[in-house]
């Protein structure tokens, strides 16, 4: 069973985290554009990696109700709305519509929800974290696209600039694919069983903190050289298939989230057989498994970051204001 009671949180801990986005940068090839490696900018990548948590420490309720469901999907919900997750809309408010529809249709099939307790009215949510990884890779894709522009025809200032608006994309991006490998968010038994238990699986209020952080600071935290073996090096989602420009990754990104699904159950499991319990060599298969999932983060972020360069063009759009500025800036008269 269960051991040790931890403060709730609701992601891998910032060190769960940070790891994901170093050994993702670790992945990304010598064609990929080299100002990410530099030391500055792989700390900033890293560090960035906690922002949307850090976001969660506000009370402002308008930030919670943006932000927290950004953090997870409950597959297991979508069966209340009569919803395939194979077929959902790529589009988050298009999805959000969706879900308010089928309870406003027939109200009777959902729990009665408590004002007092939703003061940021997300209980009518079941969360899109496919939805805002699919919207980073697409701003990043924007980013790559509008910095190959300004590196043809801008200013020093503003290729720095660009840069610095993709790393910041980059490490906020890399929270949310961390969160994708994290199985329980992708349930509502995301803190403990809810509901029919006939298995007997755990109930605790501390599930959820322990699996995020509380498990591998008793065991000890992973490390890099532990998840390198693990992974190999970032390439586009589409290798090997014809070169097309597509238009975003939500296909992809919902393949990830159903297959981490399929690992809720196994995880409770591993629980209930004593395998997470970090005491002794039993907890040796837990921690395979958790290393395995800081893995498979960390080779979806490179890949995804991958992709967004490689499917960018330079933004055409900015290229033809950048011509026009050129072509009315006055020029300086040689000197004698």
């Amino acid at each position: 069973m269960l051991v040790g009671v931890l403060p709730s949180c609701l992601s891998w801990d910032y060190e769960g985290h940070r790891l994901v986005n170093q050994a993702a940068v670790s992945l990304l090839p010598t064609n990929f554009p080299g100002f990410v490696q530099s030391a500055e900018a792989r700390e900033r990548i890293a560090f960035l990696a906690g922002e949307p948590d850090r976001w969660r420490n506000t009370p402002d309720l308008p930030l919670r109700h943006c932000n927290g469901p950004d953090h997870y999907f409950d597959v297991d919900d979508l069966v209340l709305y009569k919803l395939e997750p194979t077929a959902l809309s790529h589009f988050r408010y298009e999805f959000a519509g969706q879900l308010a529809v089928a309870r406003a249709t027939k109200p009777e099939q959902f729990p009665t929800i408590d004002p007092t307790q939703d003061r940021d009215r997300t209980k009518t949510q079941i969360g899109f974290l496919p939805w805002a990884i699919t919207e980073h890779y697409s701003k990043l894709k924007s980013g790559f696209s509008y910095l190959k522009a300004y590196e043809q025809a801008g200013t020093p200032e503003e290729i720095a600039n660009a840069r610095q608006n993709i790393l910041y994309v980059m490490g906020v991006m890399g929270h949310y694919v961390g969160d994708l490998t994290q199985p329980l968010h992708t349930t509502k038994n995301y803190n403990g069983w809810v509901g029919e238990n006939p298995a007997g699986y755990t109930t605790s209020k501390g599930f959820h903190a322990w699996i995020d952080g509380g498990f591998l600071q008793k065991s000890g935290m992973v490390t890099l050289p532990e998840l390198r073996p693990k992974l190999r090096p970032a390439r586009s989602l589409w290798h090997g298939q014809p070169v097309e420009k597509r238009p975003d990754v939500f296909p992809e990104v919902m393949t990830m989230l159903l297959q981490q699904f399929k690992l809720v159950e196994p995880l409770y499991l591993m629980d209930k057989e004593g395998k997470l319990s970090a005491k002794d060599e039993t907890g040796r298969v837990g921690r395979e498994f958790l290393t395995g999932q800081l893995a498979a983060a960390a080779q979806m972020l490179s890949d995804l970051w991958f992709t967004a360069w490689d499917q960018s063009l330079p933004d055409t759009y900015l290229l033809g204001h950048l011509a026009k500025r050129k072509l009315a800036t006055p020029v300086a008269p040689k000197q004698p």
